[in-house]
């Protein structure tokens, strides 16, 4: 038998930032104490002792817990301690952030950090203008910010040879591009230091073949850390490439459940993280009673859905029915850059209540300071994605709650998934929440009444409610948000839809798509005037082009209408063989046979669940077992909620 293992020993932070060894520099000390932080976190004071020391890290820890700081510090020590400045064009380190956002707020606190160096802070005023810095004759940092889409790479290395930056903060295809530049000299004897900041969504999102790229760039006698609130799969093959020996820093938090249970947390105890059980319907008076209702109020609310087209449908409509004195905001991967940016820090500089409206773009790695609330409109198709949304509230010890929205019935289930994933969710016990029925018609006349005074607003909701669908049918736990169970007219009625889109879903169920409110959609004008006119002449000349052929216009009226709203009343008239495909076209873009797509679907589902397996150690497929049992069981529970008569026609969506 073998020994058993003595219990890892707990380490408690020490009370200040001068309990440290070796203690920090002076300008450091003062730079904290003007940030208000008393003591550093538990992954503060680890990174500090073990990453000074010359040894790789990888590093665990929950989400708000304070790991920005954790890096940059020993990163600017590293850089300082030299007796001579780095030469020109030498890079002596890096950090790798998975967005533009989170890039931008890394080198805004660095920026923050080097303000209190004086040597530094003299160069700060070269980062704008056309000016090269002067060299120096100690060390210093220099830092320069590295995204795509808001700068051109081309300026990129203008303002790299202008600045002859140390240390490069960036995103990975911008990145790359740089040091792919005869004028980089990156791989050098000089550099010191590689970040990856929220490694595991650096691959998630696709950039392995960048950071490939990245590894091959920079010397190999380097300290590299990488810093995540969840370690991958694909982040664990990394780290045996990428690091030279690494201590791995796990921080957790620990809570207690019913029965005395010690049970491990991946989000802080300053969080409270409950569910609402409510139908579509009653989703958005629900929100509204929460912002109402919530004593203190909250000052800034993050409210996530799961795809751009409904974020962008939810900001046009949603401040008809809020409280006084809410302003809305959004962010997601579709908006350009520079409004990406601006409205981020509207936002974050907000003196007002203030709502964000958001997709997962905004549920890793950003630090928004004073978030009271976070609400999950739609749960996130990744279980993982969950914890990061929440983690936006309850930041550096500050209180916050967050909330999500599941429908009754087999949704239910997963509550239970979550618990057995280490993140329990509680039933919202306050501020109490009752939704009338009248409340529900009040709001979706709201939302109907702006759908019918402008066509874009209704083609929005039309796309938006399509994107969705798509989601939700791509959820992992397809055993408990099956789109089988999903009442159409309770989702129509929520998002305010006119009518309910063509889509391969509702084949085979008797729905009214006009939901009985005998509006003529096609009669819906644009409120853009010109916008308007354009499309009732391109309506009139399709009309004329069927009369001449000898069909009847009014057959397939609708058909046109559609037809132009797919290119927003802009394109020119289209052929009778072009509107025949469209009539025959699902919204949301399905042209074969249904029963085709869906074996391929499956197909492919399960060419990626070998693949995945197939990387796996066994731990992580003894755990996966264990989470496919509990599913099972999830299943067989809420089995008599199931309508059995709808599973045979909707088996491969689930």
């Amino acid at each position: 038998m073998a020994p058993k293992q003595p219990p890892p020993r707990i380490r408690k932070a020490p009370k200040s930032w001068d309990a440290l060894t070796p203690s920090l520099a002076q300008w450091i000390l003062d730079y904290l104490s003007s940030m208000g932080f008393a003591h550093p976190t538990p992954v503060q004071k680890s990174c500090l002792e073990i990453f000074r020391g010359n040894k790789d890290v990888v590093v665990e820890a929950v989400t708000g817990s304070g790991k920005t700081l954790a890096f940059l510090l020993p990163v600017v020590e590293k850089l300082l301690r030299g007796d001579e400045p780095a030469r020109r064009h030498n890079v002596q380190g890096i950090i790798i952030s998975p967005t533009r956002e989170l890039a931008t707020q890394t080198y805004n606190v660095l920026v923050s950090l080097i303000k209190f160096h004086a040597p530094s802070a003299e160069l700060l005023q070269y980062a704008k203008g056309d000016e090269k810095r002067p060299t120096t004759t100690e060390p210093v940092i220099v830092p320069q910010l590295l995204v795509g889409g808001t700068t051109k790479a081309a300026e990129d290395l203008s303002a790299f040879l202008r600045l002859s930056p140390n240390i490069l903060i960036a995103t990975p295809g911008r990145l790359a591009e740089l040091l792919s530049s005869q004028y980089v000299k990156a791989p050098s004897s000089s550099f010191e230091v590689l970040i990856m900041d929220e490694a595991d969504r650096l691959l998630d999102l696709g950039f392995s073949q960048e950071i490939t790229r990245i590894l091959g760039y920079l010397p190999k006698q380097r300290r590299t850390g990488l810093f995540s609130a969840s370690l991958s799969e694909a982040v664990e093959r990394l780290i045996t490439v990428g690091l030279l020996y690494p201590h791995k820093i796990t921080v957790r938090v620990k809570s207690l459940k019913d029965g005395g249970i010690i049970q491990e947390r991946k989000t802080p105890m300053s969080l409270q993280m409950s569910y609402i059980i409510a139908p579509a319907s009653k989703k958005m008076p629900t929100l509204c009673q929460l912002l109402e209702k919530l004593e203190p109020r909250p000052q800034r609310s993050i409210i996530f859905f799961s795809t751009c087209m409904a974020v962008k449908y939810f900001t046009r409509v949603l401040q008809s029915i809020l409280p006084p004195g809410f302003a809305t905001m959004s962010l997601h991967g579709k908006l350009e850059p520079q409004v990406r940016e601006k409205n981020f820090e509207r936002f974050v500089n907000a003196t007002s209540p203030s709502i964000l409206l958001t997709t997962d773009i905004a549920a890793r790695g950003l630090d928004i300071p004073q978030v009271d609330l976070v609400v999950q409109h739609d749960p996130p198709t990744d279980t993982k994605v969950f914890i990061h949304r929440n983690g936006r509230a309850g930041r550096a010890g500050r209180r916050g709650l967050a909330v999500v929205m599941l429908h009754p019935g087999r949704e239910e289930g997963y509550v239970e998934l979550l618990d057995v994933r280490q993140t329990p969710v509680s039933p919202l016990v306050g501020p109490p929440i009752d939704v009338s029925d009248e409340q529900v018609e009040q709001t979706a006349a709201k939302f109907r009444a702006q759908a019918q005074a402008d066509r874009e607003i209704f083609q929005l909701a039309q796309r938006a409610f399509v994107s969705w669908a798509r989601s939700y049918i791509e959820h992992q736990a397809s055993s408990i948000f099956r789109v089988a169970d999903l009442d159409w007219l309770d989702l129509a009625k929520g998002w305010g839809l006119l009518e309910l889109p063509k889509m391969p879903e509702l084949k085979g169920r008797s729905i009214d798509r006009s939901l009985g409110l005998g509006i003529d959609t096609e009669a819906v004008p644009f409120r853009d005037k010109i916008r308007e006119a354009k499309r009732q002449e391109e309506l009139a000349q399709w009309k004329a082009e069927k009369a001449r052929r000898g069909a009847p216009a009014s057959a397939t009226a609708g058909t046109a209408a559609a037809a132009t709203d797919e290119v927003g009343g802009e394109a020119a008239a289209i052929t009778a063989a072009a509107l025949k495909r469209k009539k025959n076209e699902a919204w949301s873009g399905k042209q074969e046979q249904e029963e085709t797509k869906v074996a391929r679907r499956e197909k492919k589902r399960r060419k990626r669940e070998a693949e995945r397996e197939s990387t796996m150690t066994e731990k992580e497929k003894e755990e996966q077992k264990k989470l496919e049992e509990m599913i099972v069981q999830v299943r067989e529970r809420n089995a008599a909620k199931a309508l059995e008569d709808s599973d045979e026609g909707f088996e491969g969506f689930g």
